[in-house]
């Protein structure tokens, strides 16, 4: 992957550094053959031409454009072993494309059909506290974009801070606290590129009604419109869980549901005009008093676990949406 050296000056990882000066030196002023020494360096952004090459090598690969994207949270995988007629990439062996380093996160992107519709999902997505900058953590959206892509799920495994949650219950988001942005961080830092939206998006209505509504309609036709509610949620840097204090902050504010993901993808997506449907799986309550009790400490196998007795109940939700999608079109 290219990088950047102290200078500004453009680097590979390979160790080989060219610079096409007209005296035939390698990029030292005084003529001396001596190699330019560096370090390599990760992009913090990617240009609209390097994810059109990954847009263009995915496309390419799998045959079709898709049209809803997805990406699974902790746990949930699954949502992409139910896509019909699939192509398999690993994430390692995508140009360009980072790697997923947490467990329950394949690190596969799944390309085929579903419903009826075509669709591309995430086995695995990147996450703020494994040292990737935001820009990078929700970079595949706007390879979804370029992919084709007009709508995007998210879904991810979330504390539930409101005390009338329990575990195992879904959240549909119908809005965010964005506590990375409070602290300076966006996706969208850096310059603006036109091709991809505004300088300036504004995010008041970041999830799409109509998707929430048809949500809340197909949880009453699957009998499960007491575990369903709507809410909003608020991505923390992790990777550590929240304090009390934290938490009983984030109530104050209105907040749900907590994760550490999510938000940045959404605002990416909607940066790119793509209409957004997101829910939380409730995978633990969060305390807001303070206990000496171990078990009301999160953790992420209690995470896994929950994830994995509800993923019956995600993929059917996601499948029935992406129907009503494809009735409509």
């Amino acid at each position: 992957m290219t990088g950047y050296n102290s200078n500004g000056d453009v680097a590979t990882s390979n160790g080989n550094h060219n610079n096409s000066n007209s005296n035939g030196t390698n990029g030292n002023s005084n003529g001396h053959s001596k190699p330019v020494e560096y370090t390599a360096q990760e992009l913090h952004t990617y240009p609209y031409e390097v994810i059109q090459e990954i847009a263009d090598f995915i496309v390419k690969r799998a045959g079709i454009r898709p049209k809803i994207g997805i990406i699974c949270g902790s746990g949930l995988g699954s949502l992409a072993d139910i896509i019909q007629d699939a192509k398999v990439f690993e994430y390692e062996k995508i140009p360009n494309f980072p790697v997923s380093t947490v467990e329950g996160h394949a690190g596969k992107l799944v390309v085929g059909t579903l419903e009826g519709a075509n669709v591309m999902a995430m086995q695995g997505r990147f996450h703020f506290y494994e040292g990737y900058p935001l820009a990078k953590c929700s970079m595949p959206v706007r390879v979804m974009k370029l992919c084709g892509v007009e709508y995007l799920f998210a879904t991810n495994a979330a504390g539930g801070i409101n005390p009338k949650f329990n575990v195992g219950d879904i959240m549909l988001m119908h809005d965010h606290v964005n506590m990375l942005g409070f602290a300076g961080n966006s996706p969208l830092q850096g310059p603006n590129d036109p091709r991809f939206g505004p300088r300036f998006p504004a995010l008041v209505n970041s999830y799409n009604r109509d998707l929430i509504n048809k949500a809340i309609e197909i949880g009453k036709t699957m009998g499960i419109e007491s575990n369903i509610h709507v809410g909003v949620y608020s991505c923390l840097g992790g990777p550590t869980y929240e304090t009390i204090a934290e938490l009983k902050a984030l109530r104050m504010m209105g907040v749900d549901a907590v994760g550490m993901s999510t938000v940045h993808e959404v605002i990416t997506a909607r940066h790119c005009d793509m209409k957004v449907f997101a829910f939380s799986l409730i995978t633990n309550k969060c305390p807001i008093e303070y206990s000496d009790k171990k078990d009301e400490e999160a953790n992420h196998e209690e995470v896994m676990a929950v994830a994995k007795n509800r993923q019956k109940a995600c993929c059917e939700l996601v499948s029935r949406l992406i129907c009503e999608i494809q009735k409509g079109s």
